[in-house]
């Protein structure tokens, strides 16, 4: 074994030593970032905007179930009355959903992100929603 085998050696070790420190460092980081977006993501969010939904008086006698998201807000049979409902914005998007329950037909309305007056109408089996931004005070 000559002086030029060693020196060989002691190249390899060293750059498995810098490969290996490269590793823990790129871990390192893996590891910082992931646990700073965990806690980013636990933090709750409150939104201060408001839908005012207004079910009209074209509904009589049906049976409607309305959905914001996945959230069920009426389900009855509809009396002679206009129904309204004030819901406080809980997602960063809203999708207001219309069931009928005698034939399970659903009418899907994208809401406005920043909260918005919501009419509900019917014309025949046709549903569809006059939607109005709201004034902020």
């Amino acid at each position: 074994m000559g002086k030029n085998s060693l020196n060989t050696n002691k190249q390899f070790m060293v750059g498995n030593g810098i490969l290996a420190f490269g590793v823990f460092a790129v871990v390192i980081i893996f590891l910082y970032m992931s646990f700073r977006f965990k806690r980013d993501a636990d933090k709750i969010h409150t939104y201060d905007d408001v839908y005012f939904i207004e079910i009209s008086n074209d509904f009589i006698g049906d049976s409607i179930a309305v959905y914001m998201n996945d959230s069920l807000l009426l389900n009855r049979t509809m009396t002679d009355a206009t129904v309204k409902l004030e819901i406080k914005r809980f997602a960063e998007d809203n999708v207001l959903m219309v069931v009928d329950n005698r034939t399970d037909r659903t009418s899907p309305f994208n809401l406005n992100p920043k909260g918005s007056r919501v009419e509900v109408k019917k014309n025949g089996d046709t549903i569809y929603i006059l939607e109005q931004k709201t004034e902020r005070n």
